[in-house]
């Protein structure tokens, strides 16, 4: 949000600098993330001057070109060459001298320099009107009165007005400070209370409004009261539209607002001064002079000012004639048939306080984040509306003429009262963290406009004016409290205090931390990615239907048009990224959330854990001078790590049928997925800009969070007997899988198997036969209470052989 300190100015006197202002309006909660130095003028015409036609003659050179002699108030007079055709002898125009950078209207800025046009020198230029930016018009130079003072500088001569505009993070709750006046009377609190300052803000003056006739009297018909709790309105005739004065341009380009014409205008300064948005119709096109106020059936067209047709919804609060057609999206956006145009001279103007619930579903459904919405979004003074009308009405007048010409219509069944609230002094001492004396807090108070309604030893009432939205319980009374009196008033101890507290079952968060632990501490990096991201992934590289994507609108960056329904992209974007810094060797994991359509609930939302490995395994070093590749293998590794510290060591293993993968795995128990991984299919990381094989796992949290509840930590002291190992050569299928070969020994080894592990893999059709593999295995043995003996272990090789060879198929080489 902009604010204009010349405009806060035309309310509170204010006699610091720009800096400090920024500084106070800081302190209260309005945090000022710019200040910016404007002038009505873009370079404020600096190096442009008044000068003196002396000399005007034909170019030698050049039939459309004059050559002239100009007196700016120099020794010597400056040649200047003139293509403009009202050019004369003895006029005072305005001359950008050499060195001067212009800022035409329309196109870029140059800087004027010493040349020569068609042979003959030229030293400055005499300037048109679009070519300083005062206006359009290109038809021949500006003229002046013959009185004007030779060598006045452009800027004395168009009175241009410096001013200082803040842009201010707004925070959602600050429905009191979207306007000039409620930062004027912000700021004038806290000038009142700190730096010994009147605080008397001067409100713009009504009095003379006066209703002239009832000739254009306007019927309203509020139908749905909840989502439009007070309409009002005026009718005004006999205006006459036309470009609006200097200030009231300068004080909307100031703060970014590009003037129209005097009456939309007018609705514009309203808006940004009192905030109150407003609307006018041109009385014309009002059907049967009837404003309804109601929703219209689903799927009903409107076509909106920007000249589209937009669907409704069955929410969409809808200004409509007597007709019931709809001619706004009431506190959105208005429509094309009954806006102003120049030919208006009559219209009905709107004042209204609508429900931010209903504004904020319209707006954000039809992506119009227009100033008006915003506002009415945060909640707007209901109790505003007439006041704002009058303003307007008559600076209507001021501007554009015109006659108030019907009573103020005000259709307001329920008044919005303002909230009382009743706290302690104790209540206010305690949250703040220190004693703020009784009279300092209802001085506070009284400088915010918040009436103490009573007051005692222990506590106290308040009223909350209804501008401020957001104030509705002791906290935020509070808080209102606390950003007069200064958060910088504050002692911050030295000491931190804190309360344990015991929960029986793990936290999500101490499982998060586990794991990041364990993965950081073996070479992993955290990343966080956005929860959005683009559309076109999803669709183009794996025809995902659009259905199931779950879209947003997204204002700021419209490529990022959906929640992300996994975190594999968000990855790859990161690996690309670091990629493209000379990063290649890299090991990420991320904790983070996906979304999709589902057929039971409208979103569908999980948490997940993403790691991935792409580049070396492990990082240069001279103790290694062969750097291994990361691969399915060094992932799966890690993987298990993270299943075993989490407490989860009985799953399925099946192979991985997603597209996403060119191959790879998944631990399952039945239809709960544990976890899915493998190495990124070459398409996708092609598409994405990679440029080396990824591997990536993809955890769902809520398994791991269930599994961690019920795991527990045992200890077991060292067992004080020697282990054995028996090593075993199998022949088998090449659909064996080493998992079925681990999976038979331990439930034939059972206690007296510690260990299984695969230490080769031989593959040769000639000696082996087609089709067939080699595992070489090995088998460690472990008895806590005594030595085993051999003929113990080989009872169990043998029944394991035996085993393997009947189930298996299983040849042992001896």
């Amino acid at each position: 949000m902009n604010i204009s300190l010349n405009w806060l100015k035309d309310y509170l006197q204010i006699d610091l600098e720009a800096e400090k202002v920024g500084e106070v309006l800081t302190e209260i909660g309005l945090e000022v993330e710019g200040l910016e130095k404007v002038e009505s003028i873009e370079g404020g015409l600096a190096g442009v001057v008044v000068g003196h036609v002396v000399e005007c003659g034909q170019h030698p050179n050049a039939d459309r070109l004059s050559l002239t002699k100009v007196d700016i108030g120099v020794e010597e007079l400056l040649q200047i060459v003139c293509g403009a055709p009202n050019v004369a002898k003895g006029q005072k125009v305005l001359v950008a001298t050499v060195g001067t950078t212009l800022h035409p209207l329309n196109g870029e800025p140059f800087k004027i320099k010493k040349g020569k046009i068609r042979g003959a020198a030229s030293v400055g230029m005499i300037c048109a009107e679009d070519e300083l930016g005062l206006g359009e018009n290109h038809d021949g130079i500006i003229v002046l009165e013959e009185s004007t003072k030779i060598g006045t500088p452009a800027s004395d001569v168009f009175e241009l007005e410096t001013d200082y505009v803040f842009e201010i993070g707004l925070t959602p709750n600050r429905s009191d400070a979207t306007n000039h006046i409620g930062v004027a009377k912000d700021l004038g609190a806290a000038l009142k209370i700190n730096y010994d300052h009147s605080g008397e803000v001067k409100m713009p003056d009504i009095s003379t409004f006066k209703v002239e006739n009832t000739n254009a009297t306007v019927e309203v018909e509020v139908r749905n009261t909840e989502a439009c709790p007070r309409y009002a309105g005026v009718s005004i005739t006999g205006l006459k539209i036309a470009e609006s004065p200097d200030w009231l341009k300068n004080r909307l380009k100031a703060i970014g607002v590009r003037p129209i014409s005097n009456v939309v205008d007018a609705t514009n300064f309203i808006l940004h001064e009192l905030g109150q948005p407003l609307h006018a119709f041109d009385l014309e096109k009002v059907t049967d002079r009837k404003i309804i106020v109601e929703t219209l059936p689903e799927g009903s067209i409107f076509k909106s000012l920007d000249e589209v047709d937009r669907k409704l919804q069955a929410n969409d609060l809808m200004i409509c004639d007597g007709a019931e057609k709809g001619m706004c999206i009431g506190g959105v956006f208005g429509g094309i048939d009954s806006g102003v145009t120049d030919s208006t001279t009559s219209i009905f103007l709107e004042s209204a306080h609508f429900n931010p619930k209903y504004i904020r579903r319209s707006s954000m459904h039809h992506n119009l984040r227009t100033d008006a919405a915003k506002v009415f979004e945060k909640g707007s003074d209901p109790n505003i509306c007439v006041y704002a009308l009058k303003r307007a009405a008559l600076l209507m007048q001021e501007l554009a003429g015109g006659t108030v010409a019907s009573e103020i219509v005000d259709v307001y069944p329920e008044k919005v009262e303002p909230v009382e609230i009743s706290l302690t002094y104790e209540q206010v001492n305690t949250i703040i963290g220190v004693e703020i004396p009784k009279n300092k807090i209802h001085s506070i108070l009284d400088a915010l406009e918040m009436e103490i309604t009573a007051s005692g030893e222990t506590n106290f009432s308040v009223k909350v004016p209804t501008n401020k939205a957001d104030v509705s319980r002791p906290a935020d009374v509070i808080e209102e409290i606390l950003r007069i009196y200064g958060l910088n008033e504050v002692p911050v101890s030295n000491r931190i205090n804190m309360s344990l507290s015991y929960g029986e079952s793990t936290s999500k968060q101490a499982v998060r931390n586990t794991l990041g632990d364990l993965l950081s501490s073996n070479g992993f990096i955290e990343c966080m990615n956005l929860s959005l991201s683009q559309s076109k992934y999803y669709r183009e590289i794996l025809a995902i239907p659009t259905e199931k994507l779950a879209f947003i609108h997204n204002t700021s960056n419209v490529h990022l048009d959906i929640m992300r329904p996994t975190m594999l992209f968000s990855t790859l974007e990161t690996i690309v990224h670091n990629q493209n810094r000379q990063q290649m060797d890299l090991k990420l994991f991320e904790f983070g959330r996906t979304y999709e359509k589902d057929i039971e609930r409208p979103f569908k939302e999980e948490e997940h854990l993403s790691i991935s490995m792409t580049g070396s395994r492990w990082a240069e070093s001279w103790l290694t001078s062969n750097q291994k590749a990361a691969d399915f293998f060094s992932l799966k590794a890690f993987v298990k790590n993270i299943l075993q510290r989490i407490g989860i060591d009985s799953y399925q293993e099946s192979p991985l049928e997603n597209e996403q993968f060119a191959y790879g795995v998944k631990f399952h128990r039945g239809k709960q997925n544990i976890v899915h991984f493998g190495k990124v299919d070459a398409k996708i990381a092609k598409a994405m800009g990679v440029k080396t094989d990824v591997f990536y796992a993809d955890f769902v949290m809520n398994t791991l969070f269930k599994s961690a509840k019920k795991s527990k930590i045992q200890i077991a002291e060292p067992v004080k007997f020697p282990s054995s190992r028996r090593d075993l050569a199998l022949v088998v299928a090449q659909s064996i899988k080493f998992q079925d070969i681990a999976m038979l020994a331990q439930k034939t080894g059972k206690k007296l198997l510690k260990a299984v592990n695969l230490f080769d893999v031989y593959e040769d059709a000639e000696r082996l036969g087609k089709g067939k593999k080699s595992y070489a295995i090995s088998l460690q043995f472990e008895d806590a209470t005594k030595t085993l003996k051999d003929k113990e272990i080989d009872k169990i090789v043998n029944k394991l052989i035996q085993q393997y060879e009947q189930q298996l198929g299983a040849v042992i080489r001896r």
